[in-house]
């Protein structure tokens, strides 16, 4: 088991790897210069000549690369081309906000799509599975960006309930955090609480197709029980998988929801970058979309090991 655990740990390094330097690939072919983005279109070709050696542009990419590496690395990403800060205080100041939004969306989605997939599977072929699984396969359908204009609709524009702009309220209580966080948690959980409740519902169902499950029903088991008992447990591994797929889609729509809501995180940050041209604090920004993606597989991997021994013995 350990060497599988290792194993995993080193294709995510060497993934993570190989993922930097498509990244700074990329961003390096984008089109613009942030040279000339920072002096205006009326600087002469010298002046931006000097800009672009002081930030260090004129060097060849691998040079580039490896330093920008070896400053990730060393938790030293850089410095902004658009406000001459440091790229880690400025991600310092977003994350966390980021981390609580992702957190609090989570904290959400998880239970209500588990509960929603341990019921369609244990009622499966009934009213209630066939009502459930059509609605969740309309949610999935429904884009985030129009989740967010339906809801600022109702409930900002014509109910008055919400502000249509999110901000992370500086007094204490829960009134204040759900009237800041609604509108946010609810267009990602709504995509989420979908695809999770989907995934867990077939691996329900694949396990309660299983010999022990038609020896517990001769046996005389409830339903709840021969579900909760026995096909939850094994599996959870698929069930895990599941959670950290559907989680790592908070990466991609936190991007469209902070832009929505005017929301202070690290993905409406990262959008800024592209607007201004600057490439480190882009660079970054992308890097920790990676990582976290990265944790999430990784971690369902490692929790597949240790709880399937099939795994374990392989």
């Amino acid at each position: 088991m350990a060497v599988l655990i290792a194993r995993r740990i080193g294709i995510a390094v060497l993934t993570l790897l190989l993922v930097s330097a498509a990244v700074f690939s990329i961003t390096s072919i984008l089109p613009g210069d942030a040279a000339q983005a920072a002096l205006g279109q009326s600087a002469t070709p010298e002046m931006v000549a000097a800009l672009r050696a002081q930030m260090g542009l004129d060097q060849p990419a691998y040079l580039r690369y490896l330093h920008w590496l070896g400053g990730l690395l060393t938790g030293n990403p850089g410095q902004s081309l658009a406000n001459n800060t440091p790229v880690a205080d400025l991600i310092s100041m977003r994350l966390p906000k980021s981390l609580l939004l992702a957190g609090t969306a989570a904290a959400v989605s998880v239970p209500v799509a588990l509960t929603i997939g341990i019921l369609t599977a244990m009622y499966r072929g009934s009213r209630l599975d066939r009502l459930l699984s059509l609605a969740t396969l309309g949610m999935i359908a429904v884009p985030e960006f129009l989740v967010a204009t339906v809801a600022v609709l109702i409930f900002a524009v014509k109910l008055h309930w919400l502000s249509a702009l999110s901000y992370v309220p500086e007094t204490p209580g829960i009134g204040p955090f759900v009237r800041a966080y609604a509108m946010p948690v609810l267009t990602l959980s709504f995509v989420i609480i979908a695809q999770m409740a989907r995934m867990t519902r077939a691996a329900v169902v694949d396990q309660l197709s299983q010999p022990y499950v038609e020896m517990a029903i001769l046996k005389g088991a409830s339903p709840a029980r021969i579900v909760l008992r026995h096909a939850l447990p094994n599996a959870a591994g698929p069930i895990v998988n599941a959670v950290a797929l559907s989680l790592s889609y908070l990466l991609g729509g936190a991007i469209i929801v902070e832009t929505i809501f005017n929301y202070p995180g690290i993905a409406s940050l990262m959008v800024d970058a592209v607007t201004n041209r600057d490439m480190p604090l882009l660079q970054a920004c992308a890097m920790i979309f990676c990582c976290a993606y990265l944790i999430l597989v990784l971690l369902a991997d490692v929790f597949a090991i240790v709880s399937s021994p099939k795994l374990r013995r392989r």
